[in-house]
């Protein structure tokens, strides 16, 4: 842990450019080696991005509710601070699994939503979390915004499941869902192939993002810690 603190700088900026080559590695894999779907066409090229967006979305929403889950357990104000990073960088990255999935729908649907149970249940997840952000704009006091946000962080997670079993706990759903088993992925090697480089790209993102926003956390908490020792 002390290498890593010590030569963070040179972890970003390695992780960026590994991270900007995947991006482009996974552009021409998708547009260029993967084969064009036959049924949904070109708009099908969305699932590459859209399906590694959404995991990046709930393993930040997990870091939130595993950071709550530590503050509360230690009261060791780290675990907030991680907590608040994860809830940050999920929103981001659920806000881009609407928009994506929305701009997948139009030609597929027909109209960019419709109150399907699985974008129902993200809509509100989205809207869970934008409160998550809020309630800590609204209380001063930092172990008490700590507290109140971590319950919050706990209780707002439970919905992550039901977005993900959506399709199957509501029959009457059209999301479209893969199916698949342990010896088949449900897809063409090449394209399979196309979203596993998807989903290492997106995935790196994710954490280089997550690592900056880390790192303000802590920065900014030392400098606040500054300010009140020379007032």
């Amino acid at each position: 842990m002390k290498f890593i603190r010590e030569n963070i700088a040179a972890i970003s900026s390695v992780l960026a450019v590994l991270t900007a080559v995947m991006m482009a590695l996974s552009v021409y894999m998708v547009f260029s080696y993967a084969p064009l779907e036959r049924v949904m066409g070109w708009p099908q090229k969305i699932f590459y991005f859209h399906v590694p967006i959404a995991i990046a979305c709930y393993i930040g929403f997990f870091v939130t509710f595993a950071g709550s889950i530590g503050y509360l357990w230690t009261k060791n104000i780290a675990w907030d601070r991680f907590a608040v990073a994860g809830a940050e960088v999920g929103i981001v990255f659920a806000t881009l699994m609407l928009l994506t999935g929305m701009i997948w729908g139009k030609p597929i649907w027909g109209a960019y939503w419709t109150w399907d149970p699985r974008l129902t249940t993200s809509f509100i997840l989205w809207l869970i979390f934008v409160g998550y952000l809020i309630l800590r704009t609204r209380v001063d006091d930092e172990i008490m915004r700590a507290k109140y946000a971590a319950v919050m962080g706990i209780v707002g997670y439970a919905d992550v499941p039901l977005v993900h079993w959506s399709v199957k706990l509501w029959s009457r759903g059209i999301h479209p869902v893969l199916e698949k088993t342990s010896h088949d992925s449900g897809m063409h090697p090449d394209m399979f192939t196309a979203f596993q480089v998807c989903l290492i790209s997106i995935l790196l993102l994710f954490v280089l993002i997550f690592i900056q926003r880390v790192r303000y956390e802590f920065l900014k908490a030392e400098v606040d810690y500054l300010k009140s020792a020379h007032s």
